[in-house]
């Protein structure tokens, strides 16, 4: 989903704006899409669409929205509580030192929010993508105005992802500096190689309009169709902190901010075009800043890495399982030796084109783990993340839900998506 942060006004309005050059603009984003040193800390993104208890059908009103948002803003929190343009509700946990501070964190602030809503009369419910209603702004801000407006030259993908989407996101320490020139690649490597395996593995939002899109993870095709330059990722064969500053450079600008009236949205203007020309105005050391928080990778690099592949999950607790499984797949060395080798063969159907816009992240986003090879690397992943849940400390019900899972979803070659398909054609297939 698009960042949070609305940026009501631009930055440097109240001091002189300083231009960066194209060169300076690398040396900037090379210095800080990854900091370095051993794993210590985990958060998570966890997004929720909101809808009437009575009937989720129903589209909650913008008035009702506010009132409940009111109402949980008053309400003590850990997590930073914010809301999507849509009107969806996202916590975002604190940097936590283990798996379980970050569970307790957000499960406790999710337990005072659903209290907060209940009295409103409302609801949360994890779904990557609502399968009842066409997308609807609730926030009027010159941010998602001037989202809306770039978004739309490509198609109705991007208003159906600012409005009708929602995640589960992983933020993990980028890891150690790795010796030779490439050094984070490993890591890196492997966030977008086993992303593919966490969207086939965790798809839920097979539905549009109360009908069938073809895809296990209609959120995903969302992001493809908004386009590589916003939401692909960088090539990964190569340094990628230079990988990812020529990104950044080559992606397109969004908006120029303004300090009065709409901001302008610029068609065809990628970064590297604006330090060059300078033109509408110079570009400034906050603008690029901005540019960052509009750019929607599946994996980003913000000093640590933000894995936004992952689809909301099903009932109150479900964003435990990914959470846990990709944390001991990144942070427990033995998981992650096995995770790499597991995901290894699957390099060779990404054809070194950016995720998620090469034949592996389509194939999981369609066919979900019906796909064989991607079936057969989520077991290996999921028996290895078991096993290292209890050398990290893992409570026994974060362990016990993660092997549920495992049985009621990945041994079967199955997605909660299957279970919204099931239910849509009056099957039942949860036992």
């Amino acid at each position: 989903m698009p960042d949070s942060s609305s940026g009501a006004s631009p930055s440097g309005c109240t001091r002189p704006r300083t231009s960066v050059s194209e060169a300076e603009v690398e040396a900037l984003v090379r210095g800080i899409c990854f900091k370095t040193g051993p794993p210590r800390t985990i958060g998570v993104e966890v997004e929720w669409l909101v809808h009437e208890l009575r009937s989720p059908q129903l589209p909650v009103t913008p008035e009702r929205l506010r009132a409940a948002y009111a109402a949980l803003r008053t309400v003590p929190l850990r997590s930073a509580f914010t809301v999507e343009p849509g009107g969806q509700l996202e916590l975002s946990s604190p940097p936590a030192a283990s798996l379980t501070e970050c569970i307790d964190t957000v499960s406790a602030d999710l337990d005072a929010v659903r209290a907060t809503l209940r009295g409103h009369g409302l609801g949360l419910v994890g779904i990557g993508h609502d399968p009842w209603h066409e997308p609807r702004r609730y926030l009027r801000e010159p941010r998602y105005d001037a989202m809306e407006a770039c978004l739309d030259r490509r198609g109705p993908a991007g208003r159906a992802m600012m409005c009708t989407s929602a995640s589960v996101q992983v933020c993990l320490d980028a890891g150690h500096e790795e010796p030779g020139p490439l050094g984070h690649v490993r890591r890196w490597w492997l966030a977008h190689q086993l992303g593919a395996v966490l969207v086939a593995a965790f798809a839920n939002s097979p539905l549009s309009g109360s009908r069938p899109t073809g895809w296990r993870s209609t959120r995903q095709l969302l992001w493809m169709e908004i386009g590589a330059g916003r939401a692909g990722a960088p090539p990964l064969d190569g340094d990628p902190r230079a990988a990812w500053a020529r990104h950044v450079l080559d992606a397109p600008v969004m908006c120029v901010r303004r300090d009065q009236g709409p901001w302008e949205v610029p068609e065809e203007l990628t970064f590297r075009d604006w330090t060059r020309s300078a033109t509408p105005r110079p570009p400034t050391e906050e603008d690029l800043g901005y540019h960052l928080t509009t750019l929607f990778p599946p994996v980003r690099p913000r000093g640590h890495l933000e894995l936004r592949m992952i689809d909301a999950q099903p009932g109150e607790d479900g964003w435990i399982v990914p959470l846990a499984v990709t944390a001991a797949l990144f942070d427990d060395p033995q998981a992650a030796e096995t995770a790499y080798r597991a995901v290894k063969p699957l390099a060779e159907r990404a054809e070194r084109r950016p995720a998620p816009h090469n034949p592996l992240w389509t194939d999981a986003a369609m066919h979900g783990l019906t796909d064989p090879e991607l079936h057969e690397a989520a077991q290996v992943c999921f028996a290895a993340a078991l096993d290292a849940l209890p050398r990290m400390g893992a409570a026994d019900e974060v362990t016990g839900a993660v092997a549920a899972y495992r049985d009621r979803y990945i041994t079967r070659g199955r997605c909660p998506a299957d279970d919204l398909l099931d239910r849509l054609n009056g099957k039942d297939r949860t036992s």
